[in-house]
């Protein structure tokens, strides 16, 4: 859901979400520990110098994380609720799908933890950066940086709107793809892109097979940039039909980090596929 209120319904959230063992605090959080992979982003955004002291093992992987330059000097941890307390937070960072046994007995011993909600769309994004920033006592910060999300968004819309829409095609390891109602055809949307997965029916997360992709014959063909090693999920990848349809001028690669978590990121895929559509014939 998107951003529909003002501070109040933040503030009664949170106090919602800090559950048993989350006594007020008497100010900012001193010591806040983050476990989980897109409250790391926000965190690592929006913290004060010295306030976060650990994120989890992903956050400092920059395949996977936009923010991992930021998480360098940290604690790194693996979401265990016996590593945590040994951390000694008063403030605890998890997401809709973090463990529920890990936060019900981080709660049990007494430390507060704030729930962030999930972000399942654009506008989703300032919600959770709000959020974020009353958990951490950095309202100002997170308005600040909501604004500036919520102006770029809609100047990004407004662009997209204006301009040709080639069609292009998320492929990813075993023909996974993006469907309707997905971040990221959302993200497709927002750099002027028709999404064909969207045409032949899928909606969220589903498969394209590679004989239905090339019979689509997209403009361009987005994929993320294969990890080390080999992998037979990857390999379709590599396979001579999809290499002729994602030619020269036909092709974009995306790390997963700029997509992987719903933060003021996605703009910046939004913007790189902007510039890749500008080679895309239509």
């Amino acid at each position: 859901m998107g951003w529909r209120g003002g501070s109040e319904l933040i503030a009664a959230a949170l106090a919602l979400s800090l559950g048993v063992g989350g006594a007020a605090m008497a100010g900012p959080p001193e010591r806040v520990v983050s476990i989980n992979l897109c409250t790391d982003q926000f965190a690592l955004l929006l913290a004060a110098p010295g306030q976060l002291v650990s994120v989890t093992h992903v956050a400092a992987d920059p395949r996977v994380s936009a923010m991992a330059a930021a998480a360098e000097g940290l604690q790194l941890n693996r979401a265990h609720a016996e590593e945590v307390h040994a951390l000694a937070p008063d403030l605890v960072l998890a997401g809709p799908w973090t463990s529920g046994y890990t936060v019900a007995l981080l709660r049990r011993l007494g430390i507060a933890v704030a729930v962030i909600p999930d972000v399942r769309g654009l506008d989703d994004v300032p919600e959770a950066l709000r959020a974020t920033g009353a958990a951490l006592g950095r309202d100002a910060a997170a308005t600040a940086m909501a604004d500036t999300y919520a102006a770029d968004l809609a100047a990004l819309r407004t662009a997209a709107d204006a301009g040709r829409q080639p069609r292009a095609a998320i492929h990813n390891p075993n023909n996974y793809t993006s469907g309707a109602g997905s971040m990221a055809d959302q993200i497709l949307t927002l750099a002027g892109l028709a999404n064909v997965a969207a045409e032949v029916g899928i909606e969220g997360g589903g498969w394209l097979a590679l004989e239905s992709m090339v019979m689509l014959a997209p403009d361009l063909v987005i994929s993320a940039e294969p990890y080390p090693g080999a992998s037979r999920a990857e390999e379709v990848l590599r396979h001579p039909a999809a290499q002729a349809l994602a030619g020269p001028g036909r092709r974009a690669a995306l790390a997963d980090s700029d997509w992987v978590c719903g933060t003021p990121h996605v703009l910046r895929a939004a913007t790189r596929l902007r510039d890749a559509t500008a080679t895309a014939a239509p």
